[in-house]
């Protein structure tokens, strides 16, 4: 019998660590890994016996690029706990601080971790010399991404303002119109992302899994709404029922658990792609034109085409992010106040969620009566789709071997993959 054993340990241009293993026999591919090598970091367990006010500073820890996602879903879950119910006001500007993130991070994945599989770089430093309007652009807009989060959560990463109830400091109406001038500024550079990205060739292959995201009636949400949906299974469930509707499992070769849908045992993904397929009508119109000329419309099932989906998202944060920066700066524009609204401190388990830059984000908290954490469980979206990958790699390596690409063809698409999926690896095991 003949056999090929392709290996790549430690890819590239990805966040963590983690390797790739694919073993090709008799014209045949008998096995394929992911392996996610990072060492467990505990989370879970430094916020037990923490008081809740504590929780998502801690947890914003998990990532620097997701940070603001992991502060605003640990302070959903704390106030469901609790029944605290904020002001219109506190949540945009929760999701001006969720679209900061997705800013900071689809232009740091797209133009520093993808772009260069597609222009012939090994990095994205060659490209600064090759194109370097387009290299200065891609960071301007990740620096816009940053500027966001620091007016709004105080800091560009690990934001400080957002608490329970409320925010502890707003922007001046001058910032937030000065802010909104700079995402309409930026639009025209996203939208050639969109061509951009669509203009690389990718493998036609098919994802295997179920796809999971947030959904709202009449909304492409990111934080305001606690509904996720299976859309293949067509399975919807409020966040504090993940438990029952997400089933995780060890693997031995991989540190990080994986994930299926426990209704039907499929492996799902979640993230941009997903969000495209479940609320594609609900895209602002400059995205909804540019996903349309894309050719990036539901069904849509390449996971390639997350790149694509990302750059769309781009477009929609930055209309959606100026017209809530209008609404904030105008005195009749939203009623009520970002302060903090009072509440009691009370003993109960809830679930926050919300629609990190990666996917879907859910925070199980337990408290006891003092607001003590006496139960934690984080599920990040890389967590939920290293298994979704996996299963999507042997589609891709069958493909290409059937299409009789050599060893080195199936190595670099195979890594191309594991990119267009923007995992985090680190936070997979969090």
């Amino acid at each position: 019998m003949t056999k090929t054993a392709i290996h790549v340990d430690h890819i590239a241009r990805v966040e963590g660590h983690g390797n790739v293993h694919v073993v090709i026999g008799d014209g045949c591919v008998k096995t394929v890994e992911m392996s996610v090598v990072e060492p467990a970091r505990l989370f879970e367990s430094m916020v037990r016996s923490r008081p809740f006010h504590e929780v998502p500073y801690i947890a914003s820890r998990i990532c620097g690029i997701c940070s603001a996602s992991h502060v605003v879903t640990d302070l959903k879950a704390i106030e469901r706990v609790f029944g605290v119910q904020v002001s219109e006001r506190t949540r945009m500007l929760r999701e001006l601080l969720v679209y900061g993130s997705y800013l900071q991070n689809h232009a740091t994945h797209l133009f520093v971790f993808a772009a260069p599989d597609f222009l012939g770089h090994k990095s994205v430093f060659p490209l600064a010399e090759t194109d370097p309007a387009l290299f200065d652009q891609a960071l301007g807009l990740k620096a816009l991404g940053n500027e966001l989060c620091t007016k709004v959560g105080g800091r560009s990463v690990h934001p400080i303002t957002a608490v329970v109830g409320g925010f502890t400091h707003e922007i001046g109406a001058g910032e937030y119109v000065e802010l909104a001038e700079k995402m309409d500024a930026a639009r025209e550079f996203a939208a050639a992302a969109v061509d951009l990205f669509h203009s690389f060739p990718v493998p036609a292959i098919e994802m295997q899994g179920d796809l999971l995201a947030m959904v709202g009636e009449g909304a492409y949400p990111v934080a305001a709404s606690d509904a996720a949906r299976f859309l293949d299974a067509g399975v919807e469930f409020d966040a504090d029922g993940v438990q029952e509707a997400v089933e995780e499992y060890a693997v031995g070769h991989s540190a990080a658990l994986f994930a299926r849908v426990r209704a039907t045992g499929a492996t799902y993904f979640t993230g941009a792609l997903a969000r495209a397929n479940a609320s594609w009508q609900q895209l602002g119109q400059p995205a909804k034109v540019a996903a349309a000329k894309a050719g990036l419309r539901p069904p849509e099932r390449n996971p390639f085409m997350n790149n694509v989906a990302q750059a769309v998202e781009l477009v929609d944060a930055l209309a959606r992010c100026a017209q809530l920066c209008r609404l904030l700066a105008d005195p009749n524009g939203v009623g009520g106040t970002s302060e903090p609204v009072g509440f009691e401190v009370r003993a109960g388990r809830a679930v926050g969620f919300t629609e990190a830059p990666r996917g879907a984000l859910f925070h199980d908290l337990e408290l006891d009566a003092q607001g003590r954490v006496t139960h934690a469980s984080i599920l990040t979206p890389t967590a939920q789709n290293v298994a979704n990958l996996e299963a999507d790699m042997r589609t891709l390596a069958e493909a290409l071997l059937a299409a009789g690409a050599g060893e080195d063809d199936i190595r670099l698409e195979v890594e191309k993959l594991v990119r267009a999926y923007d995992p985090c690896l680190s936070c997979s095991v969090h």
